[in-house]
């Protein structure tokens, strides 16, 4: 089993943390907690993280590899990518030219000569309808290109088919969207399994079944859910404003890390 001197965290929100508990300003998140363990195997380990909130594909791969690239010592140098899920939620979505661009990504960061992990995504979620259904199929078609991008060039595959639990909206924050404390917790634990870690098998096991929500109440809920999320985030699409703009990394160069 490699030891890791040096942990790279790319992506958008998901990688970020958000919805996570907040140290020191900062959301925590999954990949905090990876870096956690990680660091507890070398006096020498560091951690960067670049990933930011709202950036769409092609931001993450001209923005954030090429300063990961700069940052890599070797094999024994760990970064994760996940990037896209953003683009396949806006309605010009072209999916031919996303797989392109994400290919690149992977071809470049491999070029590194780091260890790549990438991860597939829910593609299913509780609901029916129209929008439902375009969720599976845009998201079932990133998750295949994702283990053909994976598979071809080397990469470590982080797979949501394994964590079914992701698709319970009690690990998910009030937006509906991104992961909360307890999905985060899952995730870094689910990675750090797929390293050969130490982790907490109890990710893998199901929250019992939910009490069933009365027709009223669950259209309350939905209605205060559009109202408080979604609107705003069409009122932002409509402007061409995203939630990390202005934003920079949480930590742009790495640190070291002992929590």
């Amino acid at each position: 089993m490699a030891t890791f001197t040096r942990f790279i965290a790319l992506g958008d929100s998901m990688t970020e943390g958000m919805c996570d508990e907040i140290i020191d300003g900062k959301y925590r998140g999954w990949a905090d907690r990876v870096a956690d363990t990680l660091a507890k195997e070398s006096p020498n380990f560091s951690y960067a993280n670049l990933a930011i909130r709202g950036k769409l594909l092609h931001q993450v791969i001209d923005d954030q590899i090429p300063s990961a690239a700069k940052l890599v010592t070797g094999p024994e140098t760990l970064i994760s990518f996940h990037a896209g899920a953003n683009d396949v939620l806006r309605p010009n979505y072209q999916a031919e030219v996303a797989f392109a661009k994400y290919e690149k990504g992977v071809s470049d960061l491999t070029k590194t000569g780091a260890t790549l992990i990438v991860f597939t995504v829910i593609d299913r979620v509780e609901g029916e309808g129209k929008t439902a259904k375009l969720w599976h199929e845009r998201f079932s078609a990133f998750n295949v290109n994702v283990r053909e991008v994976a598979n071809k060039y080397g990469a470590i595959i982080i797979e949501a088919d394994g964590a079914k639990w992701m698709a319970d909206l009690r690990f998910l924050a009030s937006d509906r969207l991104h992961l909360n404390s307890d999905g985060h917790w899952r995730l870094s634990q689910a990675v750090l399994e797929k390293l050969g870690r130490s982790s907490d098998p109890s990710w893998k096991i199901p929250l019992p079944p939910a009490p069933e929500k009365s027709k009223a109440r669950k259209k309350l809920e939905k209605t205060l859910w559009i109202i408080a999320f979604v609107l705003p985030w069409i009122w932002r699409r409509l402007r061409g404003k995203s939630s990390g703009d202005g934003r920079s990394a949480k930590y742009e160069t790495p640190i070291t890390w002992n929590r």
